[in-house]
């Protein structure tokens, strides 16, 4: 079974997705940019597990939390999933590179490949998409919310400098 929920954030509206055992979606704004993210389908009624991730969302935004603690359920191709994996690994207030990420996660020299499996990252901010930046510490663009302004907010959040 499928359960949303939508919250308020500094971003703006968050939608999220689960099913009973884990989060599958997580939308900044009031629209889907990531085709992957149906926003209509579902139950609109929350769970235990969405209460869970509302409720670390908002310490997080609070500055009262830096990792997340809930379960996931995030499915793409082989190269996405490892990619994925690996932003999971990126800590709170760090940055890495689209290149270095490719590396972390085993695919190599890759960063465009890498870029667009992290633009297709289907849970923001819990998968912290936002912490990828160009080898120059560039923002080279964000598929959430209102793109790179809500990049360069959750970037201030977290005390990670860009150019």
């Amino acid at each position: 079974m499928n359960f949303s929920t939508r919250m308020s954030s500094p971003l703006g509206p968050l939608t999220l997705r689960a099913t009973d055992e884990a989060i599958t979606a997580l939308n900044i704004g009031g629209t889907a940019r990531n085709a992957t993210i149906a926003l209509d389908v579902g139950i609109q009624e929350s769970n235990d597990v969405l209460d869970r991730a509302v409720s670390q969302l908002g310490e997080y935004f609070a500055g009262n939390r830096t990792s997340f603690d809930l379960p996931l359920e995030i499915s793409g191709t082989p190269f996405q999933e490892a990619i994925w994996k690996a932003l999971g690994d990126v800590p709170f207030g760090a940055s890495v590179s689209y290149q270095e990420l490719g590396q972390a996660a085993g695919r190599g020299n890759a960063p465009r490949a890498v870029g667009g499996a992290v633009g297709r990252n289907p849970i923001a901010i819990i998968v912290p998409c936002h912490r990828v930046l160009a080898s120059n510490a560039r923002i080279t663009g964000y598929s959430g919310g209102d793109g790179i302004v809500t990049k360069e907010k959750l970037l201030a959040l977290e005390g990670i400098s860009y150019r």
